[in-house]
């Protein structure tokens, strides 16, 4: 980012409290927004999506698909400028055969006032790093700073929201198996090494990909209410882990100052019910069936 722009940002974030944000107001519309940008992860978009498409057939709500033109936005990175170095926590998948693509219904310039606004992750906020494009660091600088109640990433996401300024002084989390390239940014940010999710205020951070539906339904359950986001959850079908601060992939990623005394599995079943687990594991060292080393190389 611009430095005259981080400047103008971080006196306007000494103006701004740091609490949590005004609840929900079922009279007034809640008027959402999703980042895109070429290269974006698919479930980090689509996960919490689809989560708002059933809640929004129950509540007013409005949504918006942003990026720099209308239309759609491929989920497929561009190519990076130079070869990055070996991953060895990730499977080959760089240049996917197939990406989807989700349609951009507002840019940057246009997109109407927002009350929440998520930031996905992805292997194309790399390339926007690589070619100095804080289009999307701007963007939630400017929206934060001026009107949204609540601001959520997910996975890589965090990048964004930490070079944007936002996150500096606060605590945050991000994608376990690329750890090393979100937590260069921001300053003085409380990077939390084992947590599913975080919440700072008004800031919602996720760990990686399918981390970002936990959140999701976390946020939207605290937001709204249990009995609103439950059936939501239930009729998806999905199993939500609800303790933030389980986190495996934190170990399984060797991600420095993890916690690892604490259970790789995690016992989770069917959104406000009771249940039982058979069996836990509380041993407080792990053995790794497939050792990282043994997992092909991908470009961080």
């Amino acid at each position: 980012m611009r430095t005259s722009t981080a400047t103008v940002f971080g006196l306007l974030s000494l103006l701004r409290p740091r609490v949590l944000a005004q609840t929900y107001d079922p009279s007034k519309t809640l008027s959402i927004g999703i980042v895109l940008f070429p290269g974006f992860q698919p479930l980090d978009v689509i996960g919490p999506l689809d989560i708002i498409q059933i809640l929004s057939g129950s509540h007013n709500m409005t949504l918006s698909m942003i990026w720099k033109e209308i239309g759609p936005v491929w989920a497929r990175a561009p190519p990076r400028r130079t070869p990055p170095p070996a991953n060895s926590s990730l499977p080959i998948a760089v240049y996917p055969v197939q990406a989807p693509h989700i349609v951009a219904t507002h840019t940057f310039n246009n997109t109407p006032p927002l009350d929440i606004l998520l930031v996905p992750g992805g292997m194309g906020n790399r390339v926007l790093h690589e070619n100095n494009d804080t289009v999307i660091e701007d963007f939630v600088a400017a929206r934060y700073y001026s009107e949204l109640q609540y601001l959520l990433s997910v996975c890589t996401g965090a990048a964004s929201l930490a070079k944007s300024g936002v996150l500096n002084g606060r605590h945050a989390t991000t994608n376990k198996a690329a750890w090393a390239w979100p937590t260069q940014f921001g300053d003085g940010v409380k990077w939390e090494p084992t947590a599913r999710w975080t919440e700072d205020g008004n800031i919602w951070t996720s760990s990686g990909v399918s981390a970002g539906i936990d959140m999701t339904y976390a946020f939207f359950r605290a937001l709204l209410g249990a009995a609103v986001v439950d059936p939501v959850i239930n009729a998806m079908e999905y199993t939500p882990h609800t303790d933030r601060h389980w986190d495996p992939f934190s170990v399984v990623h060797h991600v420095p100052g993890a916690d690892t005394s604490g259970p790789l599995g995690d016992c989770v079943g069917p959104a406000g019910y009771e249940y039982e687990c058979p069996r836990k594991n509380t041993a407080s060292t792990h053995t790794l069936v497939s050792p990282i080393n043994e997992l092909p190389l991908i470009a961080k």
